[in-house]
């Protein structure tokens, strides 16, 4: 059974996927998929240009600097976090596959909620009536994915992404699968549909957890 436990910090998490990584790569498991909720932070990619995060001596939590791509994104209590470690090198290294992939996933999984979530051209995430559900970014290890997606699913996740302009979009709306499905929705039972969809794109030598 998966294990679950919440508010893990972003080093913990961070801490989980490298182990996830190095035990791929000494060919001591397969393919994981961590899925968790974290403690307020703000993250960003390694990049010049940081102004999607404004001021950070002026945000309600701390900032991160982290090896994924992207600009600024929000991570926290009522979204759901996952990070699917996967051997990209038995997946043609095809990182722009790797992407739709989990777009593809997280889509499915809000259709079960009612949710006709969506892409939009030219950006990468999901989306619902012009308004941003899950930012995703990703990075590679010598060909294993790391980081991946947060997708809103409580009211609670929102309110801090007025401090920061949301993965470097101007005028970009947040929102989260309980308004757009129009009735609450945890956190839980939204990551119980999402390990439930993923499962196909997984190898059958992987191991699931939730925590």
């Amino acid at each position: 059974m998966p294990l679950i436990s919440h508010s893990v910090s972003y080093e913990e998490g961070l801490d989980l996927q490298q182990q996830a990584v190095d035990a791929l790569l000494r060919g001591d498991s397969g393919d994981v998929l961590l899925l968790l909720e974290h403690q307020p932070v703000y993250t960003i990619g390694r990049l010049r240009d940081q102004s999607s995060l404004h001021d950070p001596q002026t945000l309600p939590h701390p900032a991160v600097e982290t090896n994924r791509g992207g600009q600024a994104t929000y991570h926290g209590p009522g979204q759901l976090v996952g990070y699917p470690i996967f051997d990209l090198r038995h997946r043609g290294q095809d990182l722009h596959a790797h992407l739709r992939m989990i777009e593809e996933v997280l889509i499915r999984s809000c259709e079960r909620f009612g949710v006709a979530a969506e892409r939009r051209e030219g950006f990468t995430g999901v989306w619902v009536a012009g308004k941003k559900l899950a930012s995703i970014g990703v990075g590679v290890r010598k060909w294993i994915s790391m980081h991946g997606f947060a997708i809103n699913v409580t009211g609670e996740s929102l309110s801090p992404f007025a401090h920061i302009t949301p993965c470097g979009i101007d005028g970009v709306v947040m929102t989260c699968v309980s308004d757009a499905a129009g009735r609450k929705i945890s956190v839980a039972e939204f990551a119980a549909v999402v390990d439930e969809v993923f499962a196909p794109y997984i190898s059958r030598w992987s191991c699931v957890s939730i925590f």
